[in-house]
């Protein structure tokens, strides 16, 4: 079931659009927001409110990468592996994150601090290799810039 308040922040979205289905991926992004992922009951009850069936609005959310359909950490890291990130140390950093994290893509740590992601482009070639955490990028990584970025998010 949808709060209230999702329901208040998804109904303002759809008074500015004449087909409710186009909401759907700011809707998607309000339901993770309030809750950190989106469930399947959440998309059926989306999907409903959108006229979609659950099916169509699952394939929205399954092709965004940044919309989570599973529990995720508190922090999100978001590694590129991007052509550009494999030749100037993607393995290295990669390596570091697996090795420090004890976990592998799509994982998450087991006291929930970390979840791992691949991206395969973040823009910031000039500073590869290159990763998001929350939303923030970081650029040049070596291991030594890698442990204090992961020190510096509790």
């Amino acid at each position: 079931m949808l709060s209230e308040g999702e329901l208040r922040d998804i109904e303002a979205e759809l008074d500015t659009l004449e087909e409710p289905a186009a909401a759907s991926v700011e809707a998607l992004r309000v339901i993770q927001r309030s809750r950190g992922f989106v469930s399947d009951e959440a998309v059926k009850d989306l999907a409903t409110l959108l006229g979609m069936t659950a099916d169509e609005l699952d394939g929205v959310a399954t092709f965004y990468p940044f919309i989570f359909r599973r529990p995720v950490g508190r922090h999100i890291i978001l590694v590129c592996d991007s052509v550009t990130c494999w030749i100037l140390g993607f393995e290295d950093v990669l390596d570091y994150l697996l090795e420090r994290l004890g976990i592998g893509f799509g994982e998450t740590t087991e006291d929930g601090r970390f979840t791992l992601l691949p991206v395969s482009c973040i823009g910031a070639c000039d500073h590869a290799p290159a990763m998001m955490v929350d939303g923030r990028l970081y650029g040049d990584l070596d291991r030594q810039r890698l442990a204090a970025i992961l020190d510096n998010h509790p």
